[in-house]
């Protein structure tokens, strides 16, 4: 069948395989895992394959996508990644059955929201150890944890910890222990079991795969070692992957010899940036039809290795095709493994037909 372009293509049994890949590893060390879905903007079809890789919950930062979910996975628990908001503590509670935070206010509001609702939310609070994104500072969890435990409608199932998202903190048996040791604080002042610890995302799996992560760390959120197959720490293929899982796809919408730098005085571009050129002659360049609207441009690398990136606009894409390993002509679509930044960018976009395959 045909499809337009510019598209995500998502291969949904490549990132099968990923999963469980994934699943098993933290399986097997007694690690519950938070499949997440957010760099492909909640998508249904990829959160049923990963509950079907051995997800043990679908995690989200958007309380949209986990509401999509849910609509389409019934049942199946979900955990907001990114910390609610007090203005929408009843979506939260009614879309989601965990969430991330930090805040005793918030806290207040999600349990109104509960009793409200009639249901029972279950938080778990981040404590900062070192990326210096979100979290409770360590030395003032308890404090926070006595007052929490008497809200109502809430049930404090864990602590958790962020790591190489802000700060780029890899997470080690150092910062892992900074988390064990405050949550066995916490018990001993408070009587909670806390019995959940989030130690980490993609980042924490080398730290497990080298058999050094602490056993007392039993859950971890996993998105990009599964949707990209990569190790986020060096964007290396993670171990028991595959990087096909996801294409770019645009069509070449001008296909030109030109020269490789351009002619007359320059200044900045549409984006405040001062671009640099190197003078390699004439060269076959295309246009495609995708842009910085869309995708970020940096992030796409091409499926055709003698095909280079070299960079855009708001709306178009230019590449240099002159040492194409297949000939190009106009109309012809070009594909590319798009990273992280480039698959979000595309998932959120509306004029990026997604396809799932």
């Amino acid at each position: 069948m045909f499809e337009t372009s510019p598209r995500l293509e998502i291969y949904l049994e490549r990132i099968k395989q990923n999963a469980q890949s994934v699943a098993k590893l933290c399986h097997d060390n007694g690690i519950q895992i938070a499949m997440v879905t957010k760099v492909l903007r909640g998508n249904p079809e990829v959160a049923r394959v990963f509950i079907e890789a051995g997800a043990d919950m679908i995690a989200d930062s958007r309380v949209p996508n986990l509401r999509l979910v849910g609509e389409h996975l019934p049942g199946v628990p979900r955990l907001l990644l990114r910390m609610p908001a007090q203005k929408q503590a009843e979506d939260v509670v009614m879309h989601t059955e965990y969430s991330l935070n930090s805040s005793l206010m918030t806290l207040k509001a999600l349990s109104d929201a509960a009793v409200k609702l009639g249901k029972v939310h279950k938080p778990i609070i981040m404590v900062d150890v070192g990326d210096l994104r979100e979290g409770v500072w360590p030395d003032n969890l308890v404090p926070l944890i006595k007052e929490a435990a008497l809200l109502p409608g809430l049930d404090l199932v864990g602590l958790g910890a962020n790591l190489a998202c802000y700060g780029g903190v890899i997470p080690s048996v150092e910062n892992m222990q900074i988390l064990i040791d405050v949550r066995d604080e916490a018990r001993r002042v408070t009587g909670l079991e806390l019995g959940l610890l989030s130690g980490g995302n993609s980042s924490g799996l080398p730290l497990l795969a080298s058999g050094k992560m602490p056993k007392e760390i039993n859950h971890f959120r996993v998105g990009e070692a599964i949707v990209l197959g990569r190790n986020v720490l060096d964007r290396s293929p993670w171990q028991g992957t595959r990087q096909d899982t996801i294409q770019a796809v645009a069509e070449i919408i001008e296909l030109l010899e030109k020269p490789s730098v351009p002619i007359g005085d320059t200044g900045q571009d549409a984006f405040g940036n001062e671009p640099e050129f190197e003078d390699r002659g004439i060269r076959k360049r295309a246009i495609l039809n995708l842009g910085r609207q869309d995708v970020v441009i940096e992030g796409l690398e091409p499926v055709d290795p003698g095909i280079i990136v070299l960079g855009g606009s708001s709306d178009h894409a230019i590449l240099d095709v002159s040492d194409a390993h297949t000939p190009l002509e106009l109309g012809d679509e070009v594909a590319f493994y798009p990273g992280y930044g480039a698959t979000l960018a595309a998932a959120t976009s509306e004029y990026v037909r997604k396809v799932t395959i």
